[in-house]
């Protein structure tokens, strides 16, 4: 049960994180607007929408920051009132103080990670036909992204991909459907493996069938290699298989699974598939850096270098999380290692840090 002590340290925590969200979530919009948006000419009403649609992702990434910040912020608050000299003279340890900031950071960033994996793949296949068809009006740049297949359009072809590996540049299970000025269906070509070159196709063991018009019979000629040069905006169809945003956690478990057993590449996936995991505690690991550093100098008086050495250190968590992450999708690490590594450290970093604060 709550004390009376751990409700308003609540309510304050709960006041910094939720004007830490606001706050950082319109800096975005506004700055990714006037980037990408204020020369477009492009509906206000499908701008709207998009960012709309990307709430719940944005929430997602700004979490552990508004995490950092609101027990920063709480912890001086009650520094620079002498609460918390306070609180200490009457028998609170730091871990007590401390035990209904972490309970919302645990309980904030367990509901930011169900609703993102839930929610945010479906948003992000529809912000992504937003963006391609409503506002930049180019609908054969947009992609539908399943776990086990891709369809995709470019002017009078439709292909359907089984799986992409958009860092290699290579597809298995090629499905090609070309149509004619009237949508008649012309040609369909079939390919076990695809080698994406530009606008130039490699494809191996597949098939060609020609559909002549009227009633004649269907033409079927087998290959072994077949190059086929492709619409100049077929190449964006490689970026398909660059994203997990679009898959929950469970259908890139699948996804992963399958790829494995085709005997394809799945570095990238791993590492973006631990990342997910991951992410999920960086809430708490900047809540655990920002307690001994708020808290540290007290009696002195130095909130505003807390805040900025703790700042700094946000900053180097995320630029080592970063770099573990391009290390593992290089194969230089282990995924899991890449994933979790920065976690482990600098959340060592924040216990040795606060066993050595003299209360």
């Amino acid at each position: 049960m709550f004390s009376l002590i751990d409700r308003y340290i609540s309510k304050i925590f709960v006041g910094y994180f939720l004007g830490g969200i606001v706050v950082f979530v319109t800096l975005f919009v506004t700055i990714d607007y006037m980037s990408n948006f204020a020369r477009v000419d492009a509906p206000l009403e499908a701008v709207g929408r998009f960012y709309a649609l990307s709430l719940p992702a944005l929430i997602h990434q700004m979490v552990p920051v508004g995490c950092l910040m609101a027990t920063v912020f709480t912890l001086s608050n009650l520094s620079r009132s002498n609460e918390l000299i306070a609180l200490f003279a009457s028998g609170m340890s730091l871990a007590r103080i401390c035990w209904p900031i972490l309970f919302w950071v645990v309980a904030m960033s367990s509901m930011s990670f169900f609703v993102n994996d839930r929610m945010a793949p479906v948003l992000n296949q529809r912000k992504n036909y937003v963006y391609y068809v409503e506002i930049l009006k180019k609908p054969g740049l947009y992609s539908t992204v399943k776990t086990d297949r891709i369809w995709y359009r470019s002017g009078n072809s439709l292909y359907n991909i089984k799986t992409l590996q958009g860092e290699e540049k290579a597809a298995r299970g090629l499905t090609m459907y070309q149509f004619d000025q009237e949508w008649h269906l012309a040609q369909m070509i079939t390919a076990d493996r695809v080698k994406l070159e530009g606008t130039n196709w490699e494809l191996a063991e597949g098939t060609v069938t020609l559909f002549p018009k009227g009633s004649g019979v269907p033409v079927t000629k087998p290959f072994q290699r077949k190059t086929i040069t492709v619409a100049e905006d077929s190449k964006d169809l490689q970026d398909s298989g660059r994203s997990t945003d679009s898959l929950s956690l469970k259908e890139l478990e699948r996804y992963i699974r399958k790829n494995k057993e085709a005997g394809l590449d799945t570095l990238r996936y791993e590492v973006d598939y631990q990342a997910k995991l991951s992410f999920a505690f960086a809430g708490l690991v900047m809540a655990l850096i920002g307690i001994p550093f708020s808290v540290g100098k007290a009696r002195s008086g130095g909130t505003a270098a807390n805040v900025g050495i703790t700042i700094g250190l946000a900053f180097a968590y995320w630029a080592f999380y970063s770099s573990g992450l391009t290390l593992g999708r290089h194969a230089a690490i282990a995924p899991a290692l890449a994933a979790w590594v920065p976690n482990v450290l600098m959340a060592g970093l924040a216990i040795f840090a606060l066993m050595r604060l003299k209360k």
